[in-house]
């Protein structure tokens, strides 16, 4: 293959010519955070891409991602550089399960993570992000919820509603496994920094964070206070805060913060995707129309406030 900047130009100019945007998440690696022409996370990201007049939306991140942005964009082609990177936490929930399980709790309200697959979305009553969490529950009339699929997302909205909540076994295995100990260790090694955390972490590391944020609002508050600070999500978003925040110091809370899924996609992969079209995203129609409603029932609560 050619060199970087080769590489670089070439994306550029298929760029232009197929009339794309480059979307990129905040955990994909720094060089493609870095050629994207909008990084964020993945409903903010999909919800631009809604508003861009490009043709073709290049969505640098993981499955379930590009299929939010082709059931909100439906009349745009929608490209996942690497079509094997999806989601660990996702693929913990299918849709057949969960119509199994809403069988239990006939009169429960179903608010699904933004984290899951179009048929999942197609099965709930609404969806939610780990930042509007909070917002979607409590909004809701019904007095059981069935949260699916991050139990620890349902976990941290428990501290904040007084509704009974009823998890979904699933999880990010990159924000589980850090753990209380690599937070206690981190705030030794840094005690003037204060530690953020995202809301799909453990209840104990919660409890030691000093905010709970997510990715946007780890961005957004680190650019107002503090000078220090501690992250404790996955290790790709330190290549934004310390672009952002060139003066401030910022320390991952443990080296084993990385999701190999964001990490698959490359320069290299990237060329190739807009070389060869390569891989379209596309959601039945039976499967978008539903899961567009869960979509926008939660993007209506943003409207009403």
């Amino acid at each position: 293959m050619h060199n970087k900047q080769n590489i670089i130009e070439r994306i550029l100019e298929l760029k232009e010519k197929l009339n794309a945007v480059i979307l990129a998440h905040n955990y994909e690696r720094g060089e493609i955070q870095d050629i994207a022409d909008i990084t964020g996370d993945s409903l903010g990201l999909s919800r631009q891409a809604m508003e861009q007049k490009a043709e073709v939306i290049v969505f640098c991140g993981v499955h379930f991602m590009a299929e939010s942005a082709a059931i909100l964009s439906p009349e745009k082609t929608v490209l996942l550089p690497e079509i094997y990177a999806g989601c660990p936490m996702a693929s913990m929930v299918t849709a057949d399960a969960l119509r199994e399980e809403k069988k239990k709790y006939p009169d429960a309200a179903v608010v699904c993570y933004v984290n899951s697959t179009a048929d999942v979305k197609a099965e709930s009553d609404i969806c939610c992000t780990s930042a509007n969490a909070v917002e979607v529950v409590n909004s809701l009339e019904e007095e059981q919820i069935l949260f699916v699929p991050d139990k620890n997302l349902a976990d941290y909205v428990s501290r904040y509603s007084t509704k009974e909540i009823v998890p979904w076994e699933g999880y990010c295995p990159t924000h589980n496994q850090i753990l209380a100990t690599d937070v206690i260790r981190a705030k030794k090694e840094h005690p003037e920094a204060e530690v953020l955390a995202h809301p799909e972490c453990r209840h104990d590391v919660i409890d030691l964070a000093d905010r709970v944020f997510s990715t946007t609002g780890m961005v957004e508050y680190s650019k107002h206070h503090g000078n220090e600070f501690i992250i404790a999500t996955e290790r790709g978003l330190l290549h934004k805060l310390k672009k952002d925040n060139p003066d401030k110091k910022f320390y991952n809370v443990s080296e084993y913060t990385v999701c190999p899924e964001m990490k698959a996609i490359d320069l290299e992969s990237l060329l190739l995707s807009l070389e060869n079209m390569q891989y379209v995203i596309t959601v039945p129609e039976n499967i978008r129309v539903k899961a567009r409603t869960a979509l926008d029932r939660m993007l209506e609560i943003k409207r009403c406030r």
